[in-house]
C-alpha cells in the first residue's frame, strides 16, 4: 500500500497565505493519471487566478468556507463542496471568515510539478493574458 502524510509531501508555498502539499505528484507510487494536493489557506488568503492548459481538475472543500471564482462566475464554497474546473479555465480561491479553509485538488491528466528538496513548483500553470 503506497500512503503519504501532508507532512512527508513536498510543499508550494503561494505566496499569499496557502502552502499546498503534493500528496501525489506525476509519478508518484507508478501513478500516470492524476495528481492530488492537500491545500491550506490561511483566512483571507486569495489564490492567484490561474488556467491548467491541458488538465481537468476538481477542487473539494474540506474544512472552512470560501469563494471559488470558474471562468466569469463565482460562487460561494464550503465544507462538502465540489468543483470542477475545465482545462484552460482561468480560476481562483479565496478563503473567507475567521477560520483556515482547507481542500482537496485532483488534476488528470497529472500537471507538471518541480521537485526538489521537499519544496514543489507547478510548471504548466498560465495566468490570465
Amino acid at each position: 500500500m503506497d500512503v503519504r502524510q501532508t507532512d512527508d509531501a513536498a510543499t508550494h508555498s503561494r505566496g499569499h497565505g496557502q502552502i499546498s502539499h503534493l500528496l501525489l505528484g506525476p509519478g508518484d507510487f507508478g501513478s500516470r493519471n492524476l495528481a492530488v494536493t492537500w491545500v491550506e489557506c490561511a483566512p483571507g488568503s486569495q489564490q492567484d487566478l490561474h488556467a491548467h492548459p491541458a488538465e481537468e481538475q476538481v477542487y473539494v472543500i474540506v474544512e472552512g468556507r470560501g469563494t471559488m471564482t470558474v471562468g466569469e462566475e463565482a460562487q460561494e464554497v464550503e465544507r462538502g463542496t465540489l468543483v470542477f474546473i475545465p482545462p484552460q479555465t482561468n480560476h481562483a480561491i479565496r478563503a473567507a471568515g475567521d477560520e483556515p479553509l482547507i481542500y482537496v485538488s485532483a488534476t488528470a491528466p497529472p500537471f507538471e510539478a518541480k521537485v526538489a528538496e521537499g519544496r514543489w513548483v507547478p510548471v504548466d500553470q498560465r495566468s490570465p493574458e
